[in-house]
C-alpha cells in the first residue's frame, strides 16, 4: 500500500497545473471536433471499451461510478447510457465542463459535473465503485499522486480504468504512427484550434508518459490489485484497470 497522498504540489507542479488548465479552457470549443477528426472516431470506439470493461458495475442502479478529468463529458455520457449506475464527472477546466453540462441536458436523468483537481478530489474515502479516466492521467502534474487519489475514493474491491495514449507495438506502424503524431496532427490541430502549441504538447506529454508495462507496475506499487491492460489499436492506445 502506498503512503497516503499529502496533495501538496511542488512550485513546478502548481505552474504546469496552470498552464494546462489555460491550454485546454482556450481548446475547449473545438476539442470534440478535433478529437473525433483526428483519430477518425477511433476513439469513441476506446471509450465504448472503457465501458464494456465496467459492464457490471454500470448495470447495478446502486453503484456510484466517478469520471476523473471528464473534460467535455464524452465517456462520461458513454457510461451513463450503457448502464443504470449513477454517474459523476470532475474536471478542474471549467469551460470544458460547461460543454459538457450542456451535451448532458438531452439526458432524462442528468450526470452531476464538478469542478475540481484530481489530485484533490473533494470525496470522502470510499465513495465510489469504480474510477474511470480518459486521456487525463498523462496531464497531471503527478502521475503517482493522481493514481493515490484514485485508489483513495475507490469502495473495497472497487474497479479502477485508465484510458491513455500509449507506445504502439507494431513495427513499421509504430514509425508511421510517430511521425503523423509529431509532425501532421500538430499542424492540424493548430489550424483549426488556433493553438498550435496544445497539438504539440500532445505528443510531447506522450512521449514522457509511463508505457503500458511501466503504468502497470505504477499501478501495482500504488495498491492495486489484478492490473492488467489491454492494447487498442497497435498500442496508440491501451486500457489498464486494477481493483483496489
Amino acid at each position: 500500500m502506498a503512503d497516503a497522498n499529502t496533495n501538496q504540489k511542488t512550485a513546478g507542479e502548481i505552474e504546469h497545473a496552470k498552464a494546462v488548465k489555460e491550454m485546454f479552457s482556450g481548446i475547449a470549443t473545438k476539442y470534440d471536433f478535433l478529437n473525433h477528426f483526428l483519430s477518425v472516431n477511433i476513439d469513441k470506439r476506446w471509450r465504448r471499451k472503457v465501458s464494456e470493461s465496467l459492464s457490471d458495475i454500470l448495470q447495478n442502479p446502486d453503484a456510484k461510478v466517478l469520471d476523473v478529468a471528464c473534460g467535455t463529458g464524452d465517456l462520461s455520457l458513454e457510461l451513463k447510457t450503457f448502464g443504470k449506475a449513477k454517474v459523476v464527472g470532475t474536471d478542474f477546466c471549467r469551460p470544458m465542463l460547461e460543454i459538457a453540462k450542456d451535451k448532458t441536458e438531452k439526458l432524462t436523468e442528468s450526470i452531476p459535473y464538478i469542478e475540481a483537481d484530481g489530485l484533490n478530489l473533494s470525496f470522502d474515502d470510499e465513495s465510489f465503485n469504480a474510477a474511470t479516466i480518459a486521456f487525463g492521467l498523462r496531464n497531471f502534474s503527478n502521475w503517482k499522486n493522481g493514481l493515490i487519489e484514485l485508489h483513495r475514493i475507490l469502495k473495497k474491491d472497487g474497479k479502477l480504468v485508465v484510458l491513455e495514449f500509449s507506445s504502439p507495438i507494431v513495427p513499421g506502424f509504430r514509425q508511421a504512427f510517430n511521425f503523423y503524431f509529431s509532425h501532421i496532427l500538430p499542424r492540424i490541430g493548430g489550424v483549426v484550434s488556433g493553438s498550435r502549441g496544445a497539438y504539440e504538447y500532445l505528443p510531447d506529454s506522450v512521449s514522457k508518459f509511463p508505457n503500458q508495462k511501466k503504468l502497470a507496475e505504477m499501478m501495482r506499487q500504488i495498491g492495486f490489485s489484478d492490473v492488467k491492460y489491454k492494447n487498442l489499436t497497435g498500442g496508440i492506445a491501451a486500457i489498464h484497470t486494477g481493483i483496489k
